[in-house]
């Protein structure tokens, strides 16, 4: 018999790709997809309307009857959807809204169900809930701190929802936080927040190939009880491990514009403040799922070329004109109100300088391409102090080992006992400003969260860095101890623009 997958956001790219791999296994699954009733959205399913093994409820995430209706008869809930960027960057309230009230909805709904605990619930969750991990702490794990970059919305919506997942009670949840992902039409982001990425900085992407085998996978038999409850990193693997210069490469090597150097300006460009990282872990979820088709990543980036629209193919006749295509196509982007990097120092919006570039100083000092130094950081695998012996079985740990990891948080855990290797029944933690706060050590311990009060504004992550030496590790290599951060005290100025949109 058929199994039932309810799938949100599949009208997504992550979600259209999964959609399309799940549905070409008619043997084994029905779909059914919860889709906002607009024209786009009708279009591009209406190959679906009278399929039977498709049931499409047009509606909200945010509205529980609809995401009722969804997971009713489901066995398998896989949440893709949300709201993303770019929207994300100009709609910030309502993108917090959205992803957290779809997060309730889908674990209320499942709650609700007779059989809660053999449902499996997929949420996939970003590599932004870990913030900038710019070289040399651009190696990262599930359980590292998280720290949403300042500005980024989405992050803080992406956790909360984790959170919610995490602290559910469901028998068979899993979060997997997706890093990039490419997909053909990556081409058509031409928007200002394309300079909100550092040259230096490190992604380690996901192809959108090798993500819908993963939605696939995550519904198939034979998926070990101890892989549910826990956090994974999605990543195609060691090859897709680049910088963002070499990605950009890639990128206009594929349309035949070459070099980035003749076609952006150095300074365009953020220096910190962004999300990424090569995971050291990410082999973990391939060992579980078998999801990555492992293409060259060059070869990758050719196939990307063939899927393109036409128009692009005329690029390369732009070639020889690279710097010209840069100033009137891609300079007015960067002088963009309130998101273009360089509006930020024409209207001297002090607190976004600091938050992106440190201070006009430390921008001024990038200077120009031949200045700037591109490097590739080292691919040796460094891992973070987690405040607790990792190498003690789950089934091992116990409240002193709890005490341990809040000591290192600079904080206390208040329970006094915990049942030995029950990871999942919440404590009671206290942080270091004083904060209380009941959490599960999974969430603490292989989540890397911490007191939901402080998440994250108004992001003093100078003082956060004084007072909690995990926190410090992915604080202090990036930021000097003396730093006394615009953004720290004055985050808000401004910030009413943000409101209005």
């Amino acid at each position: 018999m058929a199994k039932t997958v309810f799938l949100t956001g599949a009208s997504g790219n992550m979600g259209w790709a999964g959609f399309q791999e799940i549905y070409n296994d008619p043997a084994n699954y029905d779909l059914v997809v919860l889709l906002r009733p607009g024209e786009k959205n009708r279009l591009k399913f209406k190959d679906y309307l009278n399929d039977p093994r498709v049931r499409i409820v047009w509606g909200d995430l945010c509205n529980y009857d609809d995401v009722l209706a969804g997971v009713q008869g489901s066995d398998i809930v896989l949440h893709v959807g949300g709201m993303v960027s770019p929207a994300a960057d100009y709609f910030p309230k309502k993108t917090i809204e959205t992803n957290t009230a779809a997060a309730m909805n889908i674990v209320t709904a499942v709650q609700a169900q007779p059989n809660k605990d053999d449902i499996r619930v997929v949420y996939i969750g970003t590599v932004a809930e870990t913030g900038d991990r710019n070289p040399p702490i651009h190696w990262g794990r599930t359980g590292d701190p998280i720290k949403i970059s300042v500005y980024d919305h989405y992050a803080i919506s992406k956790v909360i929802a984790e959170r919610i997942f995490a602290e559910s009670g469901l028998k068979h949840w899993v979060s997997l936080r997706q890093s990039g992902i490419l997909y053909a039409n990556i081409l058509k982001n031409f928007d200002p927040i394309m300079f909100h990425v550092p040259i230096n900085g490190v992604l380690e992407w996901a192809t959108v190939e090798d993500s819908a085998t993963l939605l696939l996978r995550l519904c198939e038999d034979g998926i070990p009880e101890e892989f549910w409850r826990s956090f994974y990193n999605i990543g195609s693997g060691e090859q897709y491990r680049i910088t963002n210069f070499e990605f950009e490469e890639l990128l206009l090597e594929t349309i035949g514009l070459g070099d980035p150097r003749k076609l952006f300006k150095a300074n365009w460009f953020i220096t910190r403040n962004f999300h990424g990282q090569w995971y050291a872990d990410s082999d973990k979820l391939e060992a579980y799922l078998h999801f990555r088709h492992n293409v060259p990543i060059r070869q990758y980036f050719e196939h990307l070329g063939t899927q393109v629209p036409a128009y692009f193919k005329l690029a390369k006749l732009a070639k020889p004109f690279a710097g010209l295509v840069g100033k009137i196509g891609l300079e007015p982007l960067t002088n963009k109100h309130i998101y273009g990097t360089m509006s930020w120092f024409k209207e001297k919006v002090d607190a976004r300088i600091s938050a992106y570039f440190g201070s006009v100083e430390e921008w001024e000092k990038i200077g120009d391409w031949s200045t700037f130094k591109i490097v590739r950081p080292t691919e040796e695998i460094t891992y973070l102090d987690h405040g607790y012996d990792e190498s003690k079985p789950l089934s091992e740990l116990d409240i002193e080992d709890m005490k341990k990891a809040a000591a290192f948080r600079g904080g206390e855990c208040l329970s006094g006992t915990m049942e030995k290797g029950d990871i999942y029944t919440p404590l009671k933690w206290r942080s270091a400003r004083g904060n209380e706060f009941v959490m599960s050590p999974n969430l603490v311990l292989r989540g890397g969260h911490w007191c939901p009060e402080e998440l994250p504004m108004p992001w003093d992550y100078d003082t956060e860095a004084k007072l909690n030496p995990f926190f410090a590790q992915v604080w202090y290599p990036l930021h000097d101890k003396n730093e006394n951060n615009f953004y720290d005290k004055e985050i808000y100025k401004g910030y009413s623009e943000y409101d209005k949109l």
